[in-house]
C-alpha cells in the first residue's frame, strides 16, 4: 500500500480535522521510529495513518478497531497491516509481539498528549520538552482521558527511556508542524 492509498482511506472515513491531524502526528512518529530502527518507513507511516481511520464511524471500544479491520479486509488491505492496526488497541486482544506493534502503541496516546501540552503553551510545540510533558502527566485533571500508565508502558515495551521517547516524538511532530499547526 502506498501513502496515497492510505490517505485516500483516511480521508474517506475521517472528516474531523483534529482526528486527521492525530493520524498525521502518529504517522510522523512512526516514520521517525522506522528510520531509527532501520525498518520500512512507508509501511510504518501507513500504519500510523490508518490506526484510527474508523473512529468516527465506530467510536466505541466494542467496535474500534475490529469493525475497521473488516472494512480494510474487504478492500484487500494486507492482513499483516490489519493486525498491526488492531494491536494499537489493548482491548483488541492482538498482542504487541513485534517492534512495529510496540511502536504504534507507544506513540498513539503520546502524540495526543503532546498536542494537549502544546496547546496550553505560548510557543506551542516549538520549545516543548519532555520535562514539561512529564510534569503534565502528574496532573490527573489535564487531558484526563489519556492513561498515564499506557504512556509509560509504551516507552518501556519499546525499550526506550521515557524522557528520550517523549523528546523523540516531539521532534517527529515538530517536523510536520506546518500541518499540525501547533
Amino acid at each position: 500500500m502506498t501513502r496515497d492509498e492510505a490517505l485516500e482511506i483516511l480521508h474517506e472515513f475521517v472528516e474531523n480535522l483534529n482526528l486527521r491531524k492525530h493520524a498525521y502526528a502518529v504517522e510522523a512518529a512512526m516514520r521517525a521510529y522506522a528510520h531509527k530502527y532501520g525498518e520500512d518507513e512507508e509501511y510504518w507511516g501507513n500504519l500510523g495513518l490508518l490506526h484510527d481511520f474508523d473512529w468516527e464511524i465506530h467510536p466505541t471500544l466494542e467496535e474500534h478497531p475490529s469493525k475497521g479491520a473488516e472494512i480494510l479486509r474487504e478492500r484487500g488491505v494486507d492482513e499483516e497491516l490489519v493486525m498491526d492496526i488492531q494491536a494499537h488497541a489493548p482491548h483488541s486482544g492482538v498482542p504487541r509481539d513485534s517492534l512495529v506493534r510496540r511502536a504504534i502503541f507507544a506513540v498513539d496516546e503520546l502524540t495526543g498528549f503532546i498536542v494537549a501540552c502544546s496547546l496550553v503553551r505560548p510557543n506551542g510545540i516549538a520549545d516543548l520538552k519532555a520535562k514539561s510533558v512529564k510534569k503534565k502527566m502528574k496532573d490527573k485533571s489535564f487531558a484526563a482521558a489519556v492513561d498515564r500508565d499506557d504512556l509509560r508502558t509504551g516507552a518501556e515495551e519499546l525499550g526506550e527511556d521515557l524522557t528520550e521517547h517523549i523528546d523523540f516524538v516531539i521532534d517527529a511532530m515538530r517536523g510536520i508542524n506546518d500541518v499540525l499547526g501547533l
